[in-house]
């Protein structure tokens, strides 16, 4: 859909949609656990709304309406029912700000940008902190792979947009916050799920219970098939385990995950040519090469909380692992990782000054240890065999070592935060945080052609934040912040050189941003709630990625000048006797101020990556236990490259789903579903490459998929 369709698009669905929402889930307060269909409309919405509180501000819980920020609260499965979780923008769905760009790749993560954050990532998760439980996902270099993440077992999501680094750290764009659902309230409770829809099939099994003052849950998901596009076969299995109880008055929590995927093939990107004629296809070159990868990961985890909401004190503990088989078209690259790390935090509030006061502070430490390996990858010599310098050894897919060194990343940082509770309902609070991350790089290949690659690096910053909050009314608040924030380059972009020089990248730089932001939220005619955010942040040093011509599928970096974002979210989300509708709207107009490459200037262009004009919305009818669901993902168009010469068009994407809540047979509860995602079968890019080379811009979103689904919960 060209960009001058875009206004068309929204006006059309908002028709539709009837009432504006947003994933203001924000203000949502969490229902009881699994209510029965007939009680998911709240009767008493604006009591359940005031009450909502969220954690990821590492406060206590605290009142939305009293924080100096832009924070949404979600919880999809109650807001969207049946949602397939097949990644983790089904999740993110419909909170204002947010991106989720589908690059229907088992074999490399979403691309989560906030705020335009995030939009360049070549894989993982960047510009963006992710958490699961209290634990950090996202490793001290930023980076943050999501694969691993069990998305069943997710009951409800936070974000916090904007620029968090005074709470965080490293990460400009904002926190991602992943919760489990809450311990079940019977002794032993199970459930088992499954579907299956376009040649991919899922089967979930969770088991849980709460007895002798302990909860305990756990689950195992299989996922395996054929994906929408040639070469996109994923076979993958997860693991997790919680377990919570009180000891001597600390709440603690024992949390383990496990993730193995044995195959996840990687199609690649497309020109404009093959997205138009054929998206299902995949790039010859990453077949003819075996793109793919393999990986498995562990994770162990600790946490221990103490106090109320007056005096808290919570540590965690967490030790993790990775390996990870990944073809590329270049090279076939080979990680071992260890990963461990800790935290420390307290909050006390006390009202014996003239006003009351809030203080809390926090330590958070990490480190990474890599062992990476790159080889000459052979694949096509197993079909015509014939020796080589790069390929010595007949039928073996690994050929001659290009690389072999030790990574190591670590990041320390402590904050601390003071808020002022002054009169006529304002919140006035400071924070201030210190990071040190260092990377160093021990080469254990070095040759008279192959130069010593070692090298260290120490990248630091203090990143302050200074927000105010008013509440005027019990269902109304309004604020305004001031913060600033850093990223640093991942280890694999310090050491990925566009010449193939020795060593890390002096040049690449950290990127630093300075935003304002103002915004609104509260709750209208006591059921829907409304949201409002606008910002102008300025970037310096951005990091920008580009393809290293003549090395297919190589990335490197280079830093811009200087940039500058200004955005708008509106958001709403209401609760009615027929059922429940939202809509989320961005807009996003960034761009280069000052950035040379060579003797060209990029300056004044758009940013590549981000659509000017994102809408999400839903609308759920219910009647009885049946309900019917409709969404919607809209997006105008968005540049590819630094020159802007290469626009990816914009597009309309709708989901149908029906099915019921759940009817009761016996002991157990049947929730069949069917649904249609792509329902009008829109061929779209879902994601650009930023500077791609060979004119492999475009990531296309999947076709039209039917799914079915069932569900079996015990009583």
């Amino acid at each position: 859909m060209p960009s001058r369709l875009f206004p068309q698009a929204v006006a059309r669905a908002a028709t539709l949609l009837l009432v504006p929402c947003v994933s203001a889930g924000a203000l949502t307060q969490q229902p009881p656990r699994r209510p029965a269909a007939d009680t998911l409309i709240p009767r008493d919405s604006a009591a359940r709304l005031a009450s909502v509180r969220v954690t990821v501000t590492r406060d206590a819980p605290r009142p939305a309406l009293e924080l100096p920020f832009a924070v949404s609260r979600a919880a999809p499965e109650r807001e969207r029912p049946a949602i397939r979780r097949a990644g983790i923008g089904d999740l993110l769905f419909g909170i204002p700000g947010v991106q989720v760009q589908d690059r229907a790749n088992p074999s490399q993560d979403p691309r989560i940008a906030v705020r335009g954050f995030g939009a360049r990532s070549a894989f993982g998760v960047r510009g963006v902190r992710v958490l699961r439980d209290g634990i950090p996902v996202t490793l001290p270099d930023g980076q943050a792979p999501v694969d691993w993440i069990d998305l069943e077992s997710v009951d409800r999501v936070e974000v916090l947009r904007g620029t968090a680094a005074a709470l965080y750290g490293n990460a400009a764009g904002g926190v991602v916050e992943l919760h489990s659902a809450p311990m079940p309230d019977r002794p032993v409770s199970a459930a088992v799920r499954g579907w299956d829809g376009a040649g991919v099939r899922r089967a979930v099994a969770q088991l849980g219970g709460t007895g002798a003052g302990v909860g305990w849950q756990g689950g195992v998901t299989r996922t395996a098939g054929d994906g929408p596009r040639d070469w996109s076969r994923l076979e993958a299995t997860h693991l997790s385990l919680r377990v919570t109880g009180v000891l001597a008055g600390t709440r603690l929590e024992l949390q383990g995950a496990g993730y193995e995927s044995g195959r996840a093939e990687n199609p690649g990107a497309l020109t404009a040519a093959e997205l138009a004629d054929a998206p299902w296809r995949a790039d010859s070159l990453n077949v003819v090469r075996g793109a793919r990868k393999a990986a498995r990961q562990g994770q162990l985890a600790v946490r221990a909380r103490r106090g109320d909401g007056a005096r808290s004190l919570e540590g965690a503990l967490f030790t993790g692992w990775r390996a990870l088989d990944n073809p590329l078209p270049f090279a076939i690259v080979t990680v071992d990782r260890r990963v461990a790390g800790g935290s420390l935090r307290g909050g006390w509030r006390t009202t014996r000054p003239v006003w009351p006061l809030r203080l809390g502070a926090g330590v958070d430490a990490q480190w990474q240890d890599d062992a990476r390996l790159n080889d000459e990858n052979c694949v096509e010599q197993l079909r015509n065999p014939a020796p080589s310098a790069r390929c010595p050894v007949l039928g073996r897919e690994t050929g001659a070592r290009r690389l072999d060194q030790r990574e190591r990343v670590d990041g320390v940082g402590a904050y601390a935060r003071a808020e002022v509770e002054a009169p006529h309902a304002l919140f006035a609070s400071v924070a201030l945080r210190h990071d040190r991350v260092g990377f160093r790089v021990d080469d254990r290949l070095v040759t008279a052609t192959n130069p010593d690659d070692s090298g260290v690096r120490r990248m630091a910053a203090v990143s302050p934040m200074l927000g105010v909050a008013w509440r005027p009314r019990p269902l109304w608040s309004a604020y305004l912040n001031v913060a600033t924030a850093f990223e640093t380059p991942t280890i694999t972009e310090l050491t990925n050189q566009e010449d193939g020089s020795a060593g890390l990248n002096r040049a690449l730089q950290p990127q630093r941003t300075r935003t304002v932001e103002v915004g609104t939220q509260g709750v209208l005619l006591g059921r829907v709630a409304v949201q409002l955010a606008a910002y102008t942040a300025a970037a310096r040093e951005e990091l920008v990625p580009f393809d290293v011509p003549n090395q297919p599928g190589r990335r490197a970096f280079r830093n811009a000048g200087t940039t500058a974002r200004r955005g708008v979210e509106v958001a709403a989300q209401g609760a009615f006797r027929w059922g429940s509708a939202g809509v989320a709207y961005t807009h996003s107009a960034f761009r280069y101020r000052t950035y040379q490459v060579g003797t060209t200037s990029f300056a004044g262009n758009r940013i590549p990556g981000v659509p000017a004009h994102w809408l999400q919305g839903h609308a759920t009818a219910r009647r009885g236990a049946l309900f019917g669901t409709v969404e919607l993902t809209a997006a105008s168009s968005m540049t590819a490259t630094d020159a802007g010469a290469v626009t990816s068009a914009g597009y309309a994407q709708w989901t149908v789903r029906a099915g019921a809540d759940g009817v009761r047979a016996g002991g157990v509860r049947l929730a069949p579903v069917a649904g249609v995602e792509n329902l009008f079968n829109r061929r779209h890019a879902g994601s650009v490459v930023v500077n791609a080379t060979r004119g492999r811009f475009y990531e296309p979103g999947p076709l039209r998929r039917f799914t079915v689904a069932v569900r079996l919960t015990t009583e």
